[in-house]
């Protein structure tokens, strides 16, 4: 497998500490399966489990450039996942499958171990594939600037980045349908940075569609285009979709 080559950070940030929950690539992503299933009816089975790996692990590669592995914790029961970022020195944690929050919740555990006193926690949705490392660079330095913080996700009701700094460095994780209003309500600074990559994760089609648009990272274009039948990233490169 050829190594992801996005652009090297300039900098670490040295206080941060961050939390990455990716689903099992087996039973995630419904919502755009249904889609590409229903764009290429009656042909062989699409291997979404390939594309789902991808998005995480571009996602992944951008918060290591950003943060070094070291200060990464992945939450995951996705195996191959799990193993592949083990060796690249990130810790990794197994997902007790009671829901993202309760991930993330377990990954915020596990840095309690890892943290210093004021030091920074931050929760990265997983599914972010045209990250870049300027861009959560970026992020924290906004959200270094609050004691608790959100970066909303593309259509500002969602939530692709919770941080916290200094007390304990941690927080209630909200994530979900709706969960900009909720971290709000806990008191979290709103973020809404001009950063389209970092704000756009993939739960649908049309959400894939844009992320090649902004530019995934390699892992994501490899695997969409092994999808060639349904020519997505022509779509996307065009500013089309398939009619479903």
């Amino acid at each position: 497998m050829n190594e992801p080559q996005h652009e090297n950070a300039t900098h670490r940030k040295p206080g941060w500490h961050l939390v990455v929950p990716v689903n099992d690539a087996a039973i995630g992503k419904s919502r755009l399966a249904r889609a590409l299933h229903r764009a290429g009816p009656g042909r062989e089975r699409i291997d979404l489990e390939e594309i789902s790996r991808a998005l995480a692990r571009d996602t992944l590669h951008a918060a290591c450039e950003a943060l070094g592995p070291e200060r990464v914790v992945l939450v995951t029961a996705d195996e191959l996942t799990a193993a592949e970022w083990r060796a690249r020195g990130v810790t990794s944690v197994r997902d007790p499958g009671a829901g993202l929050n309760a991930a993330v919740a377990l990954g915020l555990t596990m840095t309690l171990t890892m943290t210093p006193p004021g030091a920074g926690v931050a929760a990265l949705l997983g599914d972010l594939p045209a990250l870049q490392p300027a861009d959560l660079e970026e992020a924290l330095e906004a959200a270094a600037r609050h004691a608790q913080s959100f970066v909303p996700d593309a259509d500002g009701s969602g939530t692709v980045l919770r941080a916290a700094v200094g007390q304990d460095g941690h927080f209630t994780p909200r994530f979900g349908p709706h969960s900009a209003a909720r971290h709000a309500a806990d008191g979290a600074a709103r973020l809404d940075l001009d950063l389209p990559r970092l704000r756009t994760d993939v739960d649908d089609l049309e959400s894939l569609l844009t992320v090649l648009r902004l530019g995934a990272g390699p892992s994501t274009v490899a695997a969409v285009a092994a999808v060639d039948r349904l020519d997505l990233l022509g779509w996307a490169h065009a500013g089309l979709g398939p009619r479903l």
